[in-house]
């Protein structure tokens, strides 16, 4: 396979290769690895688990780690990294992970995931970026342009609807059509439009009652020709059910390899007339696609310096860690207090997620490594299990007491999240929760610190003077949590997702994992900060939430237009100051407030957000720039974005829960809802539509006002809203209208 006239020459390659050829490449040759053709001089290229580092597996039957892994460098997990709210730092990641595959032979990298958090409970939370869609998609983008910035593949997954462990292989997510387009699908939509990864991985699960490995909707009406996907469709690794019926449905290559029965469907599907062979040479023109860009984009030559990676990992764990309490600026640290740190994290820590993205470090920094003058170690409670041991406890408590401060490391073991595996609560282990109530009654100054994948309760919260949330910050753990804890950098990072107060207030709280292998997404759009902002509920801390070693203040917010249209862009601008006495980082984040119409919508959505550093008494002028499909929402009477006329609330704040700044724009739409209506349409749903509020609003204010006559005192909402509940039909039976001035009316509203 030559590099010259691409598309000449893989259309004249596949002329030459038999029926069965062509099967044989649409499923890979192992385990890791696409399947050579010696005939016709097609090799192979490998594929590896990722983006929290290269995974390289050294053994072919292996996907969960069962088998060793080549040694690279673990960098913070995808949940970490959004934590950063820092596209920059985030493309700057894929550029590393894509030269450590490029210097290892790999030429896709299978990540990042862009799922959506949709319970707090999901075990594989750890490898996805958000709640929000947005966050989600615009993180992947930069990550997804890093990895093939250095001519290695990325393969953005699971798609789509993936948001449990829980009946992974045959769970049925049942979603609306705009709940899956508005929430789920937009992370892909982004990436795939915005950066064009060279693949797309189906997951296990089905969507609406169809395989995502079977299900055209997904693989080819939305995913190629709605968005112009021109890439590779893969499966998860044995998502595959029916191969033919998945080649016919927009799937390319089934992995992992190995077995017949795939190639074996396809030749008699072909033969009995279900899958054309010109379906089959489309997919594989995707695979040779594929397999030719990784040879002509691979860098024989490349190396990588594993202690240098190394480094940048713990730079990234200090850009994502998020400072959620500080009272009385116990942090940062000095070197001249005394310091217990408390924490068997600290000799072991929990840096990564445990399942397929399971990296071997090379090298792990340790917090006991790295601790400075005036701090001593002890252990407090074994990881390994849930239990306190009063030996341990009681040693924590008497260091913490003699100390001016106790730092504690704290968290969820790898047992609690994984692949494969949903959590089942938010709590922590018992014998951490005991060891911190334990010290704070000792030690004023306790500080925790903690490693998780996901949102946890934190009962203790009051009791403690500080929280440093961590996440899984990869094996740079313990030299940047103690650059954090003395100042040397600065927390910057602000939650990607809402940390609630209780399981039971999560969204999905009735509808997760589903009962019977059907998971109903009853809860729609209203997913995170969508679903706790619009109820007014009380949070342990909301999205989009951080503190500092300093602060920031927002100030001189103008827009550029206070109307818009179609194809009309605002530019929103605003200054940031840093009125603290230390240099930091803030981030800006932007939301648009819809105003009430025909569809329900959240309070607020975040649209667009921004990091910017600055020194003390130092401002910065931030410019944002929305289009329409900023104010949108999706309408499934057009199968589409749109974006209706009314008034709509510009905001600018450091968290969903603290907007700072606000201006009102309007919008005038220049396209109608395809509505149609009948006799047994309401009169309430007819006037909300420019044209029938035209034709029946006039009637509807008569028999308003003659109501409103009638009505006794204090009852005249109640009469007009009985009103509006009245079909149209129902004017015809109280003789406002005759039948035929009915079906006239009708019929020109909908003509």
């Amino acid at each position: 396979m030559n590099g010259r006239n691409t598309m000449v020459n893989l259309n004249e390659l596949i002329q030459q290769l038999t029926l069965e050829e062509k099967a044989e490449l649409l499923t890979g040759g192992d385990f890791w690895h696409t399947r050579a053709m010696e005939r016709l001089g097609i090799p192979a290229v490998m594929m590896s688990d990722g983006p929290s580092g290269l995974r390289k597996q050294e053994k072919e039957n292996d996907h969960l780690g069962i088998y060793g892994s080549t040694p690279a460098v673990c960098f913070p997990s995808s949940a970490a990294v959004a934590a950063s709210f820092d596209t920059a730092l985030a493309q700057k990641l894929g550029c590393v992970v894509g030269n450590e595959c490029q210097a290892e032979g790999v030429a896709l990298l299978l990540g990042p995931g862009l799922n959506i958090k949709r319970s707090p409970l999901c075990g594989r939370n750890f490898e996805y970026y958000s709640e929000d869609p947005v966050l989600a998609g615009q993180m992947g983008a930069a990550m997804v342009e890093g990895v093939q910035s250095t001519g290695t593949g990325s393969c953005i997954k699971h798609f789509a609807a993936n948001n449990q462990e829980t009946d992974r292989m045959v769970g049925d997510s049942v979603v609306d059509e705009r709940t899956l387009h508005e929430i789920y699908l937009a992370p892909f939509e982004t990436v795939v439009k915005e950066a064009k990864p060279q693949a797309v991985m189906c997951a296990y699960n089905k969507v609406n009652g169809t395989f995502c490995s079977e299900n055209g909707t997904l693989l080819t009406d939305i995913l190629r020709s709605a968005w112009g996907y021109q890439g590779m469709v893969v499966t998860d690794w044995g998502a595959v059910k029916n191969r033919a019926v998945g080649v016919r449905a927009g799937l390319d290559l089934e992995m992992p390899g190995g077995s017949r029965r795939g190639t074996q469907q396809v030749l008699d599907a072909v033969a009995a007339g279900t899958l054309t062979e010109a379906e089959v040479d489309r997919a594989v023109y995707n695979v040779l696609k594929l397999v030719q860009t990784g040879i002509e984009n691979h860098h024989p030559d490349a190396v990588f310096d594993r202690a240098a990676d190394h480094d940048f990992a713990r730079h990234v764990a200090e850009e994502c860690a998020v400072l959620l309490k500080n009272k009385d600026s116990v942090l940062p640290l000095t070197e001249e207090s005394s310091v217990a740190l408390i924490g068997d994290f600290a000799a072991a820590p929990r840096y990564q997620g445990g399942g397929s993205s399971h990296v071997n470090s090379a090298y792990i920094s340790r917090a006991v490594d790295c601790m400075p003058k005036g701090m001593s170690w002890t252990r407090g409670y074994d990881q390994a299990s849930d239990t306190s041991d009063r030996t341990l406890l009681e040693e924590a408590v008497d260091a913490a007491r003699k100390a001016d401060a106790a730092v504690i490391l704290a968290g969820l073991p790898e047992r609690y999240e994984s692949e494969g595996v949903d959590r089942t609560t938010l709590e922590m282990p018992v014998n951490q929760k005991e060891l911190i109530e334990a010290v704070s009654d000792v030690q004023p100054n306790t500080i925790v610190v903690l490693y998780n994948g996901a949102p946890i309760t934190m009962p203790w919260l009051d009791k403690v003077a500080a929280v440093l949330e961590m996440y899984l910050p990869g094996d740079g753990v313990g030299a940047a949590t103690m650059d954090l804890l003395y100042g040397k950098a600065n927390p910057s990072g602000k939650l990607p997702e809402t940390f609630p107060q209780k399981l039971a207030h999560t969204p999905s709280w009735f509808n997760f994992p589903g009962e019977n292998g059907i998971t109903e997404y009853r809860e729609g759009v209203f997913v995170g900060y969508r679903y706790y902002d619009a109820k007014e509920m009380n949070v342990l801390f909301p999205f989009g939430y951080g503190l500092s070693y300093t602060s920031f203040a927002y100030s001189n917010m103008t827009v550029d237009r206070s109307r818009m249209r179609e194809g009309e862009t605002l530019r929103v601008q605003l200054t940031v100051t840093n009125t603290g006495k230390l240099p930091g980082k803030e981030v800006v984040q932007l939301y648009v407030a819809p105003p009430a119409g025909m569809r329900r919508r959240p309070v607020r959505e975040l649209k667009s957000f921004a990091k910017v550093a600055l020194q003390p008494g130092e401002r910065r002028e931030i410019t944002f720039e929305l289009n329409a499909r900023d104010l949108a929402y999706y309408e499934p009477l057009l199968h589409d974005f749109y974006v209706p006329t009314g008034c709509y609330e510009i905001e600018v704040g450091a968290s969903s829960r603290d907007i700072r700044l606000r201006k009102e724009v309007s919008f005038t739409a220049e396209r109608p809802l395809p509505r149609m209506f009948t006799e047994y349409s309401t009169l309430a749903d007819v006037v909300s539509d420019p044209k029938g509020a035209a034709v029946f609003g006039p009637i509807l204010q008569r028999l308003a006002e003659a109501a409103a006559g009638q009505a006794s005192a204090g009852d005249t909402e109640g009469a007009s809203r009985m009103l509006e509940g009245m079909t149209l039909g129902t004017l015809v039976s109280f003789g406002v209208l005759t039948e035929e001035q009915l079906k006239g009316m009708l019929e020109g509203l909908n003509g």
